[in-house]
């Protein structure tokens, strides 16, 4: 079974995007933020395949986290798929800059997701 995280700091977003992960075939580990999201990743050891991550979060944000992800050879493989308010052209070039794979905007739908992590490869 492929392993996912949800970072998200609204434990609804989480719960809601942890229940699609898992419909979808995930086991899926949860973060509040990006520094916890850190910590869990590094405590996982390299199973996990897909994270997906909020924007606007305290301690670390989501762009942050990206940036520091991508620059840790460790995670090259993992597949980053931003999941945010965020709506501004500027802001998903952004991300997307820093190293995110995919970029979903709030709100979405379950098939939005799962058609995003379609066009990503991690899902038949």
């Amino acid at each position: 079974m492929q392993r996912a995280m949800v970072v998200d700091d609204s434990r609804a977003i989480r719960l809601i995007l942890t229940r699609t992960l898992s419909e979808l075939g995930y086991d899926v580990c949860q973060a509040a933020n990006g520094k916890e999201a850190l910590t869990v990743l590094e405590g996982q050891h390299g199973t996990v395949s897909l994270v997906l991550v909020d924007w606007n979060m305290p301690e670390m944000n989501g762009l942050d986290f990206v940036k520091s992800v991508r620059s840790d050879q460790r995670y090259s493989e993992v597949k980053l798929m931003m999941v945010t308010t965020e709506t501004q052209v500027e802001q998903m070039l952004a991300a997307l800059d820093a190293g995110a794979n995919e970029y979903v905007m709030k709100p979405f739908t379950k098939e939005v997701i799962e058609g995003k992590l379609r066009v990503l490869g991690v899902l038949q």
